[in-house]
């Protein structure tokens, strides 16, 4: 009997962590994950990709509850350049086909300074690694119609540490494609509206 008793103390205290924390769900429509490349090291290659979604979970009152997820189409890529973009999809870059979703999980969140710092795991062409994402919040704020926070987050990646490893040198020895991708990130996220109370 004590037994279940701390078993349903303990079933108790992980129900009331998670209920702590409040879901907010990416809205695409007003949210955009993007890219920056250097080419021919002379330019900078600017894009994005259009078929994504996630969720943020937060805790205001403990950080280290919440928790961020995000997956992205691959064959969404756009850099406003069709011939360009079908290489990218292609088996030189993202082999979208074989490899149809990038995905981000956080392992755990901390606050840092001002902002956070989501540690988790990375995966591109069914490679992970563990990256750190530092992120900012914005809200949240009530809508009206449910509550709303807006969240920016950035990192630097090798891509070659993925296994999209194409690549050319010019005369000079300067790389066509950079290795070192920027990622950017701008979501606003929000929580469904509370169901209307029924008779």
């Amino acid at each position: 009997m004590r037994r279940f008793i701390w078993c349903w103390l303990a079933v108790l205290a992980l129900a009331s962590s998670a209920w702590a924390a409040d879901e907010y769900k990416i809205d695409p429509v007003h949210s955009k994950v993007g890219f920056a490349v250097k080419h021919m090291a002379i330019s900078t290659v600017e894009g994005r990709f259009t078929d994504f979604n996630g969720s943020i979970l937060f805790d205001d009152k403990d950080p280290s509850k919440s928790s961020v997820s995000v997956t992205i189409k691959t064959s969404s890529i756009n850099t406003d350049n069709t011939s360009r973009d079908n290489d990218l999809r292609s088996a030189n870059f993202l082999e979208a086909e074989k490899y149809p979703e990038i995905t981000f999980k956080s392992k755990s969140v901390e606050k840092k300074g001002n902002g956070f710092v989501a540690h988790g795991t990375l995966t591109i062409k069914n490679v992970s690694k563990d990256v750190d994402l530092a992120f900012t919040l914005n809200g949240p704020i009530d809508t009206g119609r449910g509550k709303a926070m807006g969240a920016e987050a950035g990192l630097t990646i090798n891509r070659q540490d993925y296994g999209v490893t194409w690549s050319k040198s010019l005369p000079g020895g300067e790389l066509m494609v950079a290795n070192d991708v920027t990622i950017k990130i701008n979501v606003e996220a929000r929580q469904p509206a509370p169901a209307a109370a029924t008779k």
